[in-house]
C-alpha cells in the first residue's frame, strides 16, 4: 500500500526534499560570506565571479554526468553521499588562503551537491502521480528554502567567530543528515530501454533546446542577484548579518514561488507560467538596484518570487518530452542549464567593477524578457503539442510522458 503524507503526496517525497533541504543551504555558503571574503583573500568582483563559476559548474554542470551515472549505477548511494561530501567539504570554507584554495574547496563540495540532485528528482518524479508539478514544488522547494536559509544559518555566526571557526557549521548538518538519510528508500536502476542517450533525445530536440536557454537566461539572472546583492548592500551600509537578512528574504521568496509555480502549472499548462512569471518579474527586478536597501529587499523579493516560480515547472516540462532516464533529463535542465546561466556571473562582475553594482544589476533585470521570448514557442499545454503551424507547437514526438527508474520500497 502506497504511504501518503502531506497533500497527499507519498511520504518518500517529503523525506527526500527535507534532505533537499540540508544540501542546498550549505551549497549556498559562498555568496553570503563575500563580504568576508573579498577582503580577507583581496578578491576583486570579477575575481569573485570567476570562483563562483568555478563552484556553479562542479555543483551543477556537473550533475549531467551524475545524471547518467544515476541511469546506470546505484543511484541511492549518489542520494546518500553527495549530501555527506557537501556539508563536510563546504564547511572548510573558511580555511581557505587564496582563491585557489577557495575555488578547490568549493568545487569539492559542489560536486557532492551535484551527486545528489539527478537521481533525487528523478526518485521525487517517480514516486508522483498525476500531480507531478506539486510533488517537484515540494521537492525544489526544500531546496529553496534551505538556500533561504543559509545566510541567516551561517554568515552571521562565522561573522562573530570568525572565519577560521567555520567548520563547525558542518555539526548541525551531519545531525540533521544522520535522520534524512536513513528514510531514503532503495532505488532500482531503469531497464536498459528507459534509459536516455542523445538519440533518445533527439526527437524532443526543439522544445528542450527552447526551455533550456530560458533556464540558462533565467539562472544568469538570478545568480547574478544573488552573488552581488550582500556587496551591494554592505556598501549602502548595512551590516553582513543585515544584508544576509535580506538575501535570505529574497531567496525565501523564491522558494515560494516554486511551491505556487508547480501546482499553477498543473491547472493552466506550464507554459503559462513560464512565460508570464518571466515578464512579470523585469519591473520589480529592475527598479531594485535604484532603491535604498528596504526597498531593494522588498522589489528583490517579489522579482524573485516570480522569477523562481518556474524552477519546478521547467523540470518536469522537461521530463514529459522524452521517454525514460529522468535523471538524464533533470540532469540536463537543472544542473546543466544552471551551470552555463552561471558563466555570466564573472561577466556580471567585470561589469560591476567597470559601471558600478547598481547600474550593471540594472541591465541584468531585462534578461528574463529574452528568456520569456523563447518560452513564447514552448508547446502549449502539459508536455503536448499544439496544433502545427502554431507558435508553441512541435512535433507529436516530444508529448510523450516520460518513464523513470523503478523504485523499491
Amino acid at each position: 500500500m502506497t504511504e501518503r503524507g502531506w497533500f497527499g503526496l507519498h511520504t518518500s517525497i517529503w523525506k527526500i526534499a527535507s534532505t533537499h533541504v540540508i544540501v542546498d543551504a550549505y551549497t549556498n555558503i559562498y555568496a553570503p560570506l563575500l563580504p568576508l571574503l573579498i577582503p580577507h583573500l583581496n578578491l576583486s568582483l570579477k575575481t569573485a565571479g570567476i570562483v563562483a563559476m568555478c563552484f556553479q559548474m562542479a555543483n551543477s554542470v556537473s550533475q549531467l554526468g551524475f545524471g547518467a551515472l544515476a541511469d546506470r549505477w546505484r543511484p541511492r548511494a549518489l542520494v546518500v553521499m553527495g549530501p555527506l561530501l557537501a556539508v563536510i567539504g563546504l564547511s572548510f570554507v573558511g580555511w581557505a588562503h587564496s582563491p585557489l584554495t577557495l575555488g578547490l574547496i568549493l568545487v569539492a563540495g559542489g560536486l557532492g551537491g551535484a551527486a545528489f540532485h539527478p537521481p533525487a528528482a528523478a526518485l521525487v518524479y517517480k514516486l508522483a502521480d498525476h500531480r507531478k508539478g506539486l510533488a517537484m514544488s515540494a521537492h525544489l522547494s526544500g531546496g529553496s528554502l534551505g538556500f533561504s536559509a543559509a545566510p541567516i544559518l551561517f554568515a552571521p555566526f562565522i561573522a562573530y567567530m570568525g572565519l577560521q571557526w567555520s567548520p563547525l557549521i558542518m555539526i548541525p548538518g551531519l545531525i540533521a543528515l544522520s535522520w534524512t538519510l536513513r528514510q531514503v528508500p532503495a532505488i532500482e536502476l531503469p531497464k536498459a530501454h528507459e534509459r536516455s542517450t542523445w538519440a533518445s533525445l533527439r526527437p524532443a530536440a526543439v522544445p528542450l533546446t527552447l526551455l533550456y536557454f530560458t533556464i540558462v537566461l533565467r539562472t544568469a539572472t538570478s545568480y547574478g542577484f544573488m552573488t552581488y546583492a550582500p556587496t551591494l548592500l554592505t556598501h549602502q551600509g548595512l551590516s553582513i548579518a543585515e544584508a544576509s537578512s535580506a538575501v535570505s528574504l529574497y531567496l525565501f521568496a523564491s522558494g515560494i514561488g516554486g511551491l505556487i509555480g508547480g501546482p499553477l502549472s498543473d491547472r493552466v499548462g506550464p507554459r503559462r507560467v513560464i512565460l508570464w512569471s518571466l515578464v512579470a518579474a523585469v519591473p520589480f527586478m529592475a527598479m531594485a538596484p535604484r532603491l535604498p536597501p528596504v526597498g531593494f529587499t522588498a522589489m528583490l523579493a517579489i522579482g524573485g518570487l516570480l522569477l523562481q516560480s518556474t524552477l519546478p515547472i521547467s523540470v518536469t516540462f522537461a521530463q514529459t518530452f522524452v521517454k525514460g532516464g529522468a535523471a538524464t533529463v533533470s540532469s540536463l535542465m537543472m544542473g546543466f542549464a544552471w551551470g552555463m546561466g552561471s558563466l555570466a556571473v564573472p561577466l556580471i562582475g567585470a561589469g560591476a567593477d567597470r559601471f558600478g553594482i547598481e547600474q550593471t544589476l540594472t541591465v541584468l533585470a531585462f534578461i528574463p524578457l529574452l528568456a520569456a521570448a523563447l518560452a513564447w514557442w514552448l508547446p502549449r499545454g502539459s508536455g503536448s503539442s499544439g496544433s502545427s503551424g502554431s507558435p508553441g507547437s512541435i512535433g507529436s514526438a516530444a508529448a510523450t510522458p516520460a518513464l523513470d527508474s523503478g523504485v523499491s520500497l
